[in-house]
């Protein structure tokens, strides 16, 4: 399902992705998203980050919970994204695994 067909999309989320879009170093990322989200809220979508990068390697589910301290709920919730979803993930560790080779 796309993120327009959901009633995610308005022009607050379109601000807030422009922001980030202008961030240019990972410095810049850390100082934006420090101030705009509290630390669990960031150790919470890193966590998930890291779950889908173990999910599209093919990690089992309980190496994912000893590695990463994610529950099965939220390895699920995360493994239906990657399935069902928007393809978003498999779109950035594409690019991720291009740009490897620059």
């Amino acid at each position: 399902m796309k993120s327009g067909s959901t009633g995610l999309k308005d022009r607050q989320l379109d601000d807030l992705f422009e922001a980030i879009l202008s961030l240019k170093t990972k410095e810049e990322c850390y100082s934006f998203f420090e101030d705009i989200c509290t630390v669990l809220e960031l150790k919470s979508i890193s966590q998930r980050y890291e779950v889908a990068r173990m999910l599209t390697n093919h990690y089992v589910y309980s190496d994912i919970v000893a590695e990463t301290g994610a529950s099965t709920a939220t390895i699920s919730r995360v493994n239906r994204s990657i399935n069902y979803g928007n393809g978003g993930y498999a779109m950035v560790f594409k690019r991720l695994e291009e740009n490897k080779g620059k």
